[in-house]
């Protein structure tokens, strides 16, 4: 099982140095925490945290907003300058 409080502390020290109007799928956010592969876990985790987090940031490797509160995530998105058109992130 990979969220372990070493697992999350890994994923949310990341996931809160990433600046505002950037985002990361979950794939890299979790390669960028040390856990390869685990992008269902990082998915997995956003879901269940009770620590804020700016999970607004994280998208689908295809650039798709994240289910099933996407409306919120895209406003968040546009909020911070990222281009958001139907339920995905304009990749540049």
């Amino acid at each position: 099982m990979r969220n372990t409080p070493d697992f999350e502390e890994a994923v949310l020290e990341v996931l809160d140095c990433l600046p505002e109007g950037e985002v990361i799928s979950y794939g890299e956010l979790a390669a960028a925490a040390g856990y390869r592969g685990a992008a269902r876990a990082v998915g997995n985790l956003l879901r269940a945290t009770v620590r804020p987090a700016p999970w607004w940031r994280v998208i689908r490797a295809d650039g798709r907003l994240a289910a099933p509160d996407s409306g919120r995530q895209a406003k968040k998105l546009r909020e911070e300058g990222v281009a958001v058109e139907g339920d995905r992130v304009v990749l540049r």
